[in-house]
């Protein structure tokens, strides 16, 4: 059997939808991100690897599993990640929930309801945010009741971005079993060169739902203390609004639901500099911040 390493897919960070580290994280925290980032990317490329049985996938996670905790022989995937862990004393928890989420990728390939699909977030898409909030020390209370719906808008964006791909290569389907059988679209649909009108109608059902996420985590970027992760935040909040809304119009079957370059940087300057310039509102006197308010 190969090991994780020779798994890898070859993505990267830079390859993401959202900014991962940008250059709006402090430098010492960057590499604990990253760290923790090829700690994941090497587990689901694991998971979503296509010659790969399910059996071969859960071992390989489990020896990721071992290495990262101690229990097994290290791995140069884990070993950047253990170290950082180590160096800030913080527990590998969240690490772990993300080995779960590849664990169910590597067994499970249909999700029930909406209920079923945010128990799968809560495993593959909230510790994320929740690592990032402890790196750099964020208040749990405060941050992370926020921080949760973002990273599920996030994960379901790129469900519904990759929805057709996921079906035809790995024969994963994200979207809930229920919504397809209200509006009255098979599995099958997702394998078309183009959205049917009842798939359609599905996926406009879900980003609707999406959208409600990103409306329960707009005041995230705000509650945040350091600015440089307030910043990239309030940029990733609107990328998603942006994105989610393209799949409102656009069918992800046979269009290209992504942003260019040019647009992710536009946007994600415009909506860190409005968040910058809250904060710089928020430390008005506040005889002169209701002036101009």
């Amino acid at each position: 059997m190969i090991t994780a390493t020779q798994a890898r897919s070859g993505k990267s960070h830079r390859d993401e939808n959202f900014p991962v580290a940008s250059r709006l994280i402090r430098a010492r925290h960057r590499g604990p991100i990253l760290a923790f980032y090829g700690f994941v990317r090497a587990a689901d490329d694991v998971a979503d690897h296509p010659a790969l049985t399910p059996d071969e996938k859960l071992a390989l996670l489990d020896r990721l599993d071992d290495a990262l905790t101690g229990r097994g022989p290290a791995d140069p995937e884990a070993e950047p990640l253990r170290r950082a862990l180590a160096e800030r004393g913080l527990p590998p928890r969240h690490a772990l929930d993300l080995l779960e989420a590849f664990r169910l990728d590597a067994r499970k390939t249909r999700y029930a309801d909406w209920s079923d699909l945010m128990g799968y977030c809560a495993l593959s898409a909230m510790p994320v945010g929740r690592f990032v909030l402890d790196v750099h020390g964020e208040d749990p209370q405060a941050t992370w009741p926020l921080s949760d719906p973002l990273c599920a808008a996030l994960q379901i964006i790129n469900h519904l971005q990759d929805c057709g791909k996921d079906y035809r290569s790995l024969d994963r389907i994200y979207l809930p079993l229920d919504s397809l059988a209200a509006h009255g679209a098979g599995v099958e649909a997702l394998g078309a060169e183009r959205a049917s009108p009842a798939l359609r109608a599905c996926l406009l059902d879900l980003t609707e739902r999406t959208e409600r996420l990103l409306e329960a985590s707009a005041p995230f970027s705000d509650r945040i203390a350091d600015i440089g992760l307030s910043l990239e935040v309030a940029a990733i909040h609107r990328l998603a609004v942006t994105l989610n809304e393209g799949l409102k119009r656009r069918d992800p079957l046979s269009e290209r639901v992504h942003l260019g370059k040019a647009g992710f940087a536009l946007i994600a300057l415009s909506a860190a500099a409005g968040c910058l310039a809250r904060r710089a509102i928020r430390r008005l006197p506040a005889g002169l911040s209701a002036g101009r308010a």
